[in-house]
């Protein structure tokens, strides 16, 4: 017990800073990802039918398979297509660059249909109301219907923000020096697994329940505004 309290404690103050990696990369995923989804919502809700196809093929696409296989398919072949095509076949993504295009696409693809349910979801009267005032169709998306989607959609994007902070585990893989890469390094070294992964489990754990406070905190605030 001495031992597993020791190594505990001793492996802790080295995942913080990696912990920065983490939020650094989940914040920026999740805030591309945001621009991304609500453009292809739109897309997908569109009259066009080529801008519904590319939508349909980038949500499926993006949403059926692994985060694990696209981390590896873009750093790697994505990398030596580009690498032959411009480069000789020497180049490769700086890893944090990986890690926050891959996040942000994936995230694209969820918060896309996140954005498409809350804009279904708004009444359609409204839209019809506001083209009776006179606005486009485009104003009244933008100026009536988007702003009450948004809070339709808080929830669900909490939920994705928190998804995609636990997902950053997965840049591990390639080498990147964020909480689980951290606790690996630290049980190569000094073969102590069980400590370290039960403090990287606890600093995950920390993570998530204190942004699904604020996010709880937030949506009843916007609840509150509402009535």
């Amino acid at each position: 017990m001495g031992d597993f309290v020791s190594a505990f404690f001793d492996v802790l103050p080295k995942l913080i800073p990696g912990a920065g990696t983490t939020l650094l990369l989940t914040i920026c995923g999740v805030g591309c990802g945001i621009l991304i989804g609500l453009l292809m919502a739109l897309m997908k809700l569109s009259k066009n039918r080529i801008l519904k196809i590319i939508a349909n093929v980038y949500i499926e696409a993006l949403r059926g398979t692994p985060l694990y296989v696209e981390i590896f398919l873009f750093h790697f072949g994505v990398a030596s297509v580009i690498g032959e095509l411009f480069f000789n076949g020497k180049f490769s993504f700086p890893i944090l660059v990986t890690g926050v295009v891959v996040l942000s696409l994936n995230s694209g693809a969820y918060v896309a249909e996140i954005f498409r349910a809350g804009i279904q979801g708004v009444d359609k009267g409204q839209m019809e109301a506001a083209r009776s005032l006179g606005m486009s169709e485009k104003e009244a998306m933008r100026m009536v219907i988007l702003p009450q989607a948004f809070k339709l959609v808080i929830p669900p994007l909490g939920n994705e923000f928190v998804m995609l902070l636990k997902d950053t585990s997965l840049l591990a893989a390639i080498g990147l020096s964020e909480i689980m890469k951290r606790g690996q390094i630290y049980t190569s070294v000094h073969f102590e697994p069980f400590p370290t992964y039960v403090a990287v489990a606890l600093v995950y754990l920390a993570l998530t329940l204190t942004f699904t406070r604020i996010i709880n905190w937030y949506e009843r605030k916007l609840a509150t505004e509402s009535k």
